[in-house]
């Protein structure tokens, strides 16, 4: 069956973003150190760099390691539709859980009003040799879908935000994950992938 993987960056007190949804603070450590940290991500996890950035990075041709389905909320899609790129992800389905976006606003994306967990647990069911499905964020939708969350990749990054967004933003629900590898780089982040206990 396939899985629900929360692949995202996140600070040392759990801040996936700033209160206004800015992420430019995370350190990347000197040129040379952040050159090794995103080869290293990129080759790791090419499908997670947007469609306008993999030719720059290197990954332009890299076929899909891990996802082939990305499911995002409105604040982790605002960022692109912003600049003009409706649909940031087109080497993957891309679905945008949001109430106030238009369901036209890319042939590539489709727009879900709600229920989240209904769409999770629906493509969870879909038949054949499928990758899995990457939850891109935000906190508020990881919230949400906490019970069908599988796995966690955790780039931490060694600064404390002290407000913004959280990684997991929803009600009191305890839910334990094992560590099942962990990764450390000389530009202080630590990637760390943990699967539901």
């Amino acid at each position: 069956m396939r899985k629900l993987v929360y692949y995202v960056a996140v600070t040392l007190d759990g801040r996936i973003a700033g209160p206004d949804g800015e992420y430019d603070f995370f350190p990347q450590g000197d040129e040379q150190q952040a050159a090794a940290y995103s080869s290293w991500t990129n080759a790791l996890y090419p499908e997670t760099v947007p469609t306008a950035f993999r030719a720059a990075v290197g990954v332009a041709d890299a076929p899909n390691r891990h996802f082939d389905t990305v499911i995002m909320g409105l604040g982790s899609y605002r960022p692109a539709f912003d600049h003009g790129i409706t649909s940031p992800y087109t080497h993957l389905r891309q679905y945008v859980v949001s109430s106030t976006l238009k369901p036209d606003v890319d042939p590539a994306v489709t727009v879900v009003p709600g229920d989240p967990l209904g769409l999770v647990r629906e493509l969870k069911r879909e038949e054949g040799p499928g990758l899995d499905i990457w939850l891109c964020g935000g906190g508020k939708l990881a919230g949400a879908l906490l019970p069908e969350i599988d796995e966690l990749v955790l780039k931490h990054y060694p600064v404390v935000a002290g407000a913004g967004i959280p990684a997991v933003d929803g009600v009191f629900d305890p839910t334990d994950f094992d560590v099942a590898e962990r990764t450390a780089f000389p530009n202080g982040v630590t990637l760390t992938r943990l699967t539901r206990a």
